[in-house]
């Protein structure tokens, strides 16, 4: 829901190549505060690079991104305080419990420390990790690690939170929980801007809609939009880009070589 005419982030004209390649071809983006913001796009479309480059993971061959009035090569300790990441590939500290994570990424955000014991122990309860929270993390699951790795983004409570994949490699449960705690989040005020493969949770969860393809933001709409205008929005999504019918082909899969 647009609740403002500032934006929550922006980018301007972000370009960011690799030798010869680009992998982000000028870019515009605005996202409004409160709202959900899906990228979507096939596997190098550029989404990753797109989000590494407005939190401050990866900087820009041209152009300018942010958070709220601040620019995040210009102002980086300010937009971090100020977002939450969830990245496709995270790295936890393994030798430490769950709690102790919690507790060592609220100390990092300087939280008072009986609110940060009881944002921790409310997150592990949320997303089912109390019979985890003294285990070590080397000893988690995928699905865990991606869970405890949210609850590590969102301890501090950033009014922007960026999410990768957040439900690639869990569970139904899982995901239903983390589900839930994301649409608390942005009834709350808080905006989400997330990538995602998975057409029926973007359809179910985000306000808007943008589609990446060759580096470049082709289309933008609200999910309502993309239905009225294709019928649904993996159709909308695989008409923008661009995907082609192939034939049926592999007839030798149902033939027997014996």
């Amino acid at each position: 829901m647009q609740t403002d005419t500032t934006p929550a982030v922006w980018a301007r004209g972000l370009v960011r190549k690799f030798g010869k390649k680009t992998a982000v071809d000028h870019v515009d983006l605005t996202v409004y505060p409160g709202e959900f913001y899906g990228l979507l796009g096939p596997n190098g479309a550029g989404k990753t690079t797109t989000i590494k480059m407005i939190v401050g993971l990866l900087r820009p061959t041209e152009g300018s991104a942010g958070i709220d009035q601040f620019d995040t090569w210009k102002q980086p300790i300010e937009v971090k305080k100020r977002v939450g990441v969830l990245p496709e590939e995270f790295n936890l500290y393994d030798r430490l419990t769950g709690a102790e994570l919690l507790d060592f990424t609220a100390a990092m955000h300087r939280l008072p420390r009986d609110d940060a014991r009881e944002r921790r122990n409310e997150l592990l309860h949320l997303l089912d990790l109390e019979d985890a929270a003294s285990s070590l993390i080397a000893d988690y699951s995928r699905g865990m690690r991606k869970k405890l790795a949210l609850a590590a983004a969102v301890i501090h409570a950033p009014p922007v939170l960026f999410l990768d994949e957040p439900f690639e490699g869990v569970d139904p449960v899982s995901a239903r929980l983390i589900r839930r705690l994301l649409q608390r989040y942005t009834r709350q005020g808080a905006t989400i801007v997330f990538s995602s493969h998975v057409m029926e949770l973007v359809e179910r969860l985000c306000s808007r809609v943008g589609v990446m393809m060759h580096g470049k933001l082709v289309g933008e709409a609200t999910p309502e939009e993309l239905r009225a205008s294709h019928g649904s929005v993996e159709a909308a999504f695989l008409d923008l880009v661009g995907a082609q019918d192939l034939g049926d082909g592999l007839a030798w899969l149902g033939t027997s070589s014996g």
